[in-house]
């Protein structure tokens, strides 16, 4: 205790003094917080689950985690991969449900090609004319892969003001041996890696009205902080919310996430996506889509899916020591909190069926504003003109001090 008073004191002319009334962020996710480190830590459930929820939960992590495979197959519950893919499951991309790892060197062959990098494709605001909306590295026996990542990186070297040194490593792109013709000369690319999952289930509950009050606040301030708030159509019902989920914000809840993911990214339709994502000049990938069951995950194990991951609780902080007590005024004194909201009180999961009572009415701190922010030309999707393709999504800063123990560099 005396420690604490003596770093609140030493603090106090950062505003420290007021952050400590606050609240407490070393349980990030309140009651649904766990203790945890190590390789497992983003893949804990809540505590004091009742039995059938810890079943549920394990039926959810099983179709997360387990490859999907071709159809036909004897597993009629997992065939229907592809034709085109970037994983088998939705496990490859969230290994231990961090999030995705880059290439950490040159990518020269096929043997390298990344599962948890993906790349979007896009000409002015509509799809590429011959591979959609994503280009596909992997494919099922019979189906050409749409094409191979080469890939190195530039050093990029500086100065800050006081004349420290910084260094970084700028990646580029490209892609040899697409298997439907030239990419568009005015395609954008827009390399993306997949997040880490820890508390996604406590996001879904944040109120729309509390996100779209982010977005007044920051309307009313005299910078250029203008967060924009993104209502998408949910398919599971058909209603519109404010979207939270992905880079840009483009799912409001985990089924429609989950639903979109299993469908671009593991080739597997379901009824929210019905369609395989064959592009009409792509013949082999429409052929193999055609002898495909639809759709290929029925609605009850994308609820399933969905509930895994409402219930994956939040990794605690680590007990802040002086230096982060300093570097936690210094945040809000340079305003990162005006975009990185510390705290919300969770209401009710919009399907209550595909979630828990449990994440109702907690005091979380993910740090995010969930609202959309123009961060300028050198952030914006490779080669895109369109005004969105400078968005991005404020994302969570909480679970960060575990992203290395999990596996991402």
């Amino acid at each position: 205790m005396r420690l604490f008073s003596l770093a609140a004191l030493l603090l106090a002319p950062l505003g420290l003094l007021a952050l400590q009334a606050d609240g407490d962020d070393t349980r990030p996710g309140d009651g649904g917080t766990v203790l945890a480190s190590g390789r497992q830590a983003f893949s804990f459930p809540f505590e004091g689950l009742s039995q059938e929820d810890n079943a549920r939960f394990a039926i959810g992590n099983s179709f997360f985690k387990r490859n999907w495979v071709q159809a036909p197959a004897s597993t009629t519950a997992r065939d229907g991969l592809g034709p085109h893919f970037m994983a088998r499951s939705c496990g490859g991309c969230h290994v231990a449900d961090g999030r995705g790892t880059p290439p950490l060197a040159p990518v020269v062959s096929a043997a390298q090609q990344p599962i948890s990098l993906l790349f979007k494709l896009g000409v002015g605001d509509g799809p590429e004319p011959r591979y959609g909306d994503q280009l596909l590295l992997a494919s099922i026996e019979g189906v050409p892969p749409e094409g191979e990542l080469r890939m190195a990186y530039r050093a990029l070297n500086g100065r800050f003001a006081d004349g420290t040194r910084w260094s970084l490593r700028e990646p580029r792109y490209r892609f040899v041996k697409l298997s439907n013709g030239a990419l568009h000369l005015q395609v954008h690319i827009s390399p993306r890696l997949a997040p880490q999952l820890p508390g996604v289930g406590l996001i879904e509950a944040v109120a729309d009205a509390d996100i779209e009050a982010n977005a007044l606040e920051q309307a009313a301030r005299s910078d250029a902080i203008k967060g924009r708030v993104n209502r998408v159509t949910d398919p599971w019902d058909g209603q519109q919310r404010v979207g939270r989920f992905g880079w840009k914000g483009d799912a409001a809840t985990l089924v429609h996430q989950s639903a979109a993911a299993f469908n671009g990214d593991i080739g597997i339709t379901s009824r929210l996506f019905p369609q395989e994502s064959c592009m009409p000049s792509q013949i082999a990938c429409l052929a193999a889509g055609k002898s495909q069951q639809r759709p290929e995950v029925d609605d009850k194990t994308l609820a399933d899916v969905a509930f895994y991951q409402a219930l994956l609780a939040v990794p605690a902080r680590p007990t802040p020591s002086l230096e982060v007590l300093r570097g936690r005024a210094l945040f809000h004194q340079a305003q990162c909190a005006a975009c990185h909201r510390p705290s919300y009180t969770t209401g009710k999961p919009p399907f209550l069926p595909l979630s828990s009572p449990r994440v109702a009415g907690q005091r979380i701190w993910p740090y995010s504003d969930f609202l959309l922010h123009d961060m300028g030309e050198r952030l914006a999707d490779g080669g895109a003109a369109h005004a969105r393709a400078r968005l991005w999504k404020t994302p969570p800063l909480w679970g960060l001090s575990r992203v290395r123990e999990v596996g991402a560099p």
